[in-house]
């Protein structure tokens, strides 16, 4: 296994930036004429572009083609279920299927545990390596696509998935795992709650590395973990609906690499133009792997740049230089994106409020979500809305409220975001 990925990483992740992107276009093309040859959706998304597939030749044609984004895969699989007319082969050849909040339905024809086990690999992750993996196993891809990339790698994987804090403790200690795959939010959970137990983190525990993804890595967060508790800290920004890993940190932790498995533009939001290396602008993603997903032009609602300064570590491959933010109106809570118009639908279709604003502030080291609520009775019973609204809210977004408040009428301001993002990163 060893020797695979070393002669993958000098044949691949070393070439000459110029022949990547030969490669990577040549990939696109292909990709761009098997979706509007079989997907029904993007050829009507090409169609009304008036946009040939011989048109897109190179990653700067893309510009022709409109960004698709969280909202109209959701709106277009309602209408055109289950796949929303993106799926490009025979339904009989979807290898698996995975469900992200929307629900968003996303089939895959192959599993891509080689560009997760790439970004595993940078890590440092080897035979020999015991580690847990507390993603869910449940709906999300995360919890399965890690799983087996790190068994590409040759690492033991302990299957945890989220929550049991207790558990994952106990089976740290016993099992002696050397590496955590998660948020850094849950590792500083399980750290403070090992402390509470009465243990010695470095003394009692063999963590020396940890993978992050779905969550920002705060510089404070990274600094406690590799300090104070000697764990080795990298971070990849993944996203669902276009097939997963997009980027990964190697060893200089100086921007993520850009896998080879995208095309990935970095686009000014209001015009769909892209932007030149070193500017902030909207992530945008072109799976060219997936041969069932006819996606194109997906957009994240992240912000990053581009940088293409040779990186020490050897690779080739341009790095973003980190997730600055959000646009638009989904904002990523735990994990999980809560989209502003599916919170509408698990609050105001309950039909006792309203108005409603979401606050998604930082305490410690964990997302805190607080929904504040107009009610349409003051008198109704609120022990039972709370119950109901927050049943609602997790079953439709995946992320469970952690404070609900009821205000009078007249505190949240008729035209204010119905998603604040309140955190602070530092």
């Amino acid at each position: 296994m060893a020797v695979k990925y070393r002669t993958y990483f000098d044949r691949q992740e070393t070439i000459v930036q110029e022949v990547r992107t030969l490669v990577l276009e040549r990939r696109l093309r292909s990709a761009i004429s098997r979706a509007y040859r079989e997907a029904p959706a993007t050829r009507a998304i090409m169609d009304r572009s008036r946009v040939r597939p011989s048109a897109i030749r190179t990653i700067g044609d893309l510009e022709k083609l409109p960004v698709t984004r969280k909202t109209d895969l959701i709106e277009l699989q309602k209408s055109l279920p289950p796949y929303g007319g993106f799926l490009a082969i025979k339904p009989e050849d979807v290898e698996r299927v995975f469900i992200s909040p929307g629900p968003i339905y996303e089939p895959l024809h192959s599993s891509g545990i080689e560009w997760f086990a790439r970004a595993f690999w940078a890590a440092g992750f080897r035979k020999g390596d015991v580690v847990v993996n507390t993603f869910t196993y449940h709906l999300s891809p995360a919890g399965m696509l890690f799983h087996e990339a790190l068994r590409h790698c040759g690492a033991t994987v302990v299957v945890t998935g989220v929550g049991n804090t207790d558990i994952q403790v106990q089976a740290m200690r016993d099992l002696k795992v050397t590496g955590f795959v998660g948020t850094p939010s849950f590792l500083m959970t399980v750290i403070k709650r090992a402390e509470e137990l009465g243990l010695n983190w470095r003394r009692d525990f063999a963590v020396k590395k940890a993978w992050f993804t779905g969550e920002m890595l705060a510089p404070s967060v990274r600094k406690t973990l590799e300090q104070d508790y000697g764990i080795d800290t990298r971070q990849a920004y993944g996203v669902t609906e276009p097939g997963g890993a997009i980027a990964y940190e190697c060893e200089r932790k100086n921007g993520m690499h850009l896998m080879d498995d995208y095309v990935v533009e970095i686009i000014d939001s209001r015009t769909g133009k892209q932007l030149p290396p070193g500017e902030v602008g909207e992530i945008v993603v072109t799976p060219v792997h997936n041969k069932a997903w006819g996606l194109i032009r997906f957009g994240t609602g992240d912000l990053s740049s581009i940088s293409t300064e040779e990186c020490p570590c050897g690779r080739t491959a341009h790095r973003l230089t980190g997730i600055l933010g959000r646009t638009g109106d989904a904002v990523k809570v735990r994990g999980m994106f809560v989209v502003a118009r599916q919170a509408e639908e698990a609050i105001a279709g309950h039909g006792t409020v309203v108005r409603f604003q979401l606050a998604v502030t930082r305490v410690g080291q964990r997302d805190e979500l607080t929904l504040r609520a107009e009610l349409k009775d003051e008198k109704a019973d609120r022990e039972r809305i709370t119950q109901e609204l927050n049943d609602r809210f997790q079953n439709i977004c995946r992320v469970k409220i952690d404070r609900l408040e009821f205000v009078p009428a007249g505190t949240i301001p008729e035209k204010s975001p119905k998603i604040l993002d309140e955190r602070k990163w530092d």
